[in-house]
């Protein structure tokens, strides 16, 4: 009994000893705001004590009601607000966010027109923390759509199940004078308006780090040749599918022998000049041609884009043509290029999805939309021809929103 007793009394020893060695998981905070003082007190008057910027990570020392008392890298130690930084969970999930959409294929790139934060998910009043620079490139991976609110205001939920309820120009729902008409059972009843969408894009910096932005301050990286021809429409984005030289000769050839004799042949003085005074041909030139992929100037559409558009190089006329031409699609991102052998020519192959009806899912907290039915498509660029290719060749059905087909059945005015 004896022996029982002393062994149970050096072992409460034993763990009261070890408790004393027990290391507490240190806690870190990281800096949300561009750039915050610490001080040295919480109080109506206090001194700074130091600077810590963006991305910064700081050791909790101490927590307050609103505010933390942290320790910087440099050993530096002050107190700051809590609305300055975000948590290790929060940190976390952007970190799991990189890592999830680590493979994921560019869609496009873009250039941010301002400072702007990456958000953990769309939406004005989610938790944001590192500020990408004005002017910054960004990769951007996938379109997300929210409720646009005030700041302070709930955020309204997105219904996968009936996305139509976000969506003025689909479905049956009407809006008037700020109401939305329902019919339900032959009863008509009065409903709130649904609340105008934004668009956010799921962006890649070039350092790895993933987040959302908001996406009317992200400009789609096009060249600007191509990028003239929009026509009012939003540029989603323009893929290189192909190349070719421009030596200047197409002109003159379609000019006759005697033109292209007179423009091409070069004096003996080598200033340049032609026989005539003219000037000597350009150099040859290598051009891209590209596939791109349009959608109206609108927020909270249900697909990516409704237009495709084909620009080819003309070397009779040195500049961009349109060699096809698709409107009223419902397309997806994202457009893959691959390749094709046609009778021992390497020809560009381009492929997407449309959306195979009109039911849609959306993803209730990123807004992301994909087709509950898709169809994948493909094209082939052979010269100046585009033909379908690929294992899908049945019809495509093209339509257009409810507002562009009620634009078009709207009586035209007589001309006096």
């Amino acid at each position: 009994m004896r022996n029982v007793l002393a062994g149970l009394t050096l072992s409460t020893v034993m763990l009261a000893g070890c408790s004393r060695f027990h290391v507490k998981p240190q806690e870190h905070v990281y800096v949300s705001a561009r750039q915050v003082y610490l001080h040295d007190r919480v109080a109506a008057v206090s001194n700074r004590v130091a600077l810590v910027t963006n991305g910064e990570a700081l050791e909790v020392l101490e927590r307050g009601k609103r505010f933390v008392k942290v320790k910087t890298p440099k050993g530096e130690i002050g107190w700051l607000e809590d609305h300055s930084i975000i948590d290790d969970s929060t940190y976390a999930q952007f970190e799991d966010l990189a890592k999830k959409h680590a493979n994921d294929p560019v869609v496009a790139n873009g250039v941010l027109r301002d400072d702007l934060y990456m958000h953990v998910l769309p939406g004005r009043e989610t938790q944001h923390f590192l500020l990408i620079p004005g002017n910054a490139k960004v990769q951007m991976l996938e379109r997300g759509m929210v409720p646009k609110v005030q700041p302070g205001a709930p955020l309204p939920a997105v219904n996968a199940k009936t996305p139509s309820a976000y969506r003025p120009n689909s479905g049956s729902t009407t809006a008037s004078s700020g109401k939305a008409v329902a019919r339900n059972a032959g009863l008509e009843t009065e409903q709130p308006a649904p609340p105008p969408m934004e668009d956010w894009w799921l962006v890649r910096d070039a350092s790895g780090h993933t987040g959302w932005l908001l996406a009317n301050r992200v400009d789609v990286d096009v060249p600007d040749e191509v990028g003239q021809y929009s026509e009012d429409q939003r540029m989603i984005a323009a893929y290189p599918l192909t190349t070719v030289i421009d030596d200047g000769s197409g002109r003159e050839a379609k000019r006759g022998k005697k033109g292209k004799e007179r423009e091409t042949m070069i004096s003996d003085s080598g200033d340049g000049a032609s026989a005539d005074g003219s000037a000597a041909p350009a150099a040859p030139k290598k051009m891209t041609e590209y596939v791109t992929v349009l959608a109206p100037p609108k927020n909270g559409l249900p697909y990516d884009f409704d237009q495709v558009r084909i620009f080819t190089w003309s070397l009779n006329h040195h500049r961009y043509e349109t060699a096809y031409r698709m409107r009223g699609l419902r397309g997806y991102l994202p457009v893959t290029i691959t390749h094709e052998n046609v009778n021992g020519q390497d020809e560009p192959v381009f492929s997407f999805a449309i959306a195979n009806g009109q039911d849609v899912k959306v993803d209730s907290e990123t807004g992301v939309t994909h087709p509950v039915s898709e169809r994948t498509i493909s094209f082939r660029l052979e010269g100046n021809m585009v033909k379908r290719t690929g294992a899908d060749m049945a019809p495509i059905i093209l339509g257009h929103d409810s507002a562009d087909a009620a634009k078009a059945k709207a009586p035209k005015k007589k001309r006096r």
